[in-house]
């Protein structure tokens, strides 16, 4: 029995043995001996070279349209008619609403009828100063306006003139073409004349307001170049320029800036969007914000060199923007960067100074 134990053990050494010896690693040496395979790390890289760069700077806005007029009747009554909703598109001149009001369209009837008997009264008077009736081209200044204030014409007139006004109040129109808002009264609901009835909005162009810091205010200047992110439209963008700089610094530090932009019909009036201020800055060494790493809590980035290694270059960053950094060599640690050099901008996290690596393809 116990010889049989043993028969076993030692068939069962021998198989491990000759699985182990039948599966060589790629580490192993000729002798046998394992070899230490050092990591090669796959990088990519670019060639620095000095190029324009947009600086930028970041803001919150609101957008505000270039012309906006809050309508209101010239007087209260009840609303006989709509013919604009909220969103809805209107012309220049074009009827919004109206009010009922017989009692002005009988004034206005009283006051014509006013009119004309004060008209056949002052040609009554002319003609007994022996003028012709109904010419007036011969009769003197003086005259004339004497046969108006006796004859009640110019009060007529003045009456007419008011009646017409009032009776005009109970129309609105749009003092330009636009997109109508903020509508919240209905046909036959009482019009008080204590808020607007609507407004217009001329929505072709916006206006957008955003605030700087007061060491930005040398940034800035008009006609530069902005990108406007709505924050409700993620990915999309839109294209302005700066139109107008306030002079003049706020409680809290900040300048107010305008600047306007073009609608495609995607924008409203009162949208918050983020603000993106671009000045291009010439003549720069660039490279992708993935290139530089802290290594000794300081900047660094890689260069490949034609032997296959990564050497750590100390940086300074300049300025930066969404993708992008202008960086220098740092001198105070005898650093030299130049254009021409490959620089590693991926695989780079956990590079050392020295590093073996290769170009991926």
């Amino acid at each position: 029995m116990r010889s049989r134990i043993l028969t076993i053990c030692a068939f069962t050494v021998a198989l491990t043995l000759t699985s182990c010896g039948g599966k060589k690693t790629s580490e192993e040496g000729k002798d046998g001996k394992l070899q230490y395979s050092p990591q090669v790390n796959e990088v990519e890289v670019i060639t620095l070279e000095r190029t324009d760069f947009a600086r930028q700077l970041l803001s919150n806005g609101k957008l505000a349209a270039s012309r906006k007029s809050a309508l209101m009747f010239g007087t209260t009554g009840k609303i006989a008619s709509i013919s604009a909703r909220n969103g809805g598109h209107v012309n220049a001149g074009a009827v919004i609403a109206t009010l009922d009001r017989p009692d002005l369209r009988l004034a206005l009837e009283s006051a014509d009828i006013a009119l004309k008997k004060a008209e056949i009264d002052m040609y009554d008077f002319l003609a007994g100063q022996g003028y012709t009736a109904r010419d007036t081209t011969s009769v003197p200044k003086d005259l004339l306006a004497t046969a108006r204030m006796r004859s009640g014409y110019s009060s007529a007139l003045n009456s007419l003139s008011k009646a017409r006004y009032d009776i005009a109040g109970t129309v609105l129109r749009a003092p330009f073409g636009g997109r109508v808002a903020d509508v919240k009264l209905r046909r036959h609901d009482q019009y008080s004349g204590s808020d607007p009835f609507c407004a217009v909005i001329d929505d072709r162009t916006f206006d957008v307001d955003f605030t700087v810091m007061e060491s930005e205010y040398s940034f800035l200047s008009i006609g530069l170049p902005v990108k406007i992110r709505p924050f409700a439209e993620e990915g999309k963008e839109y294209s302005g320029k700066i139109t107008s700089i306030n002079p003049s610094v706020d409680s809290k530090g900040q300048i107010s800036v305008r600047a306007q932009v073009a609608n495609d019909g995607s924008l409203i009036d009162g949208m918050n969007v983020k603000v993106v201020v671009e000045r291009m800055i010439p003549g720069q060494l660039v490279v992708p914000r993935s290139a530089v790493v802290i290594r000794d809590n300081l900047d660094v980035l890689f260069t490949y060199t034609p032997d296959g290694r990564a050497h750590w270059t100390y940086v300074k960053i300049l300025y930066s923007n969404g993708d992008s950094h202008v960086v220098t060599a740092n001198t105070d640690r005898n650093a030299t960067l130049s254009e021409g050099d490959q620089v590693i901008v991926s695989g780079n996290l956990n590079l050392a100074d020295n590093s073996e690596v290769t170009l991926k393809d």
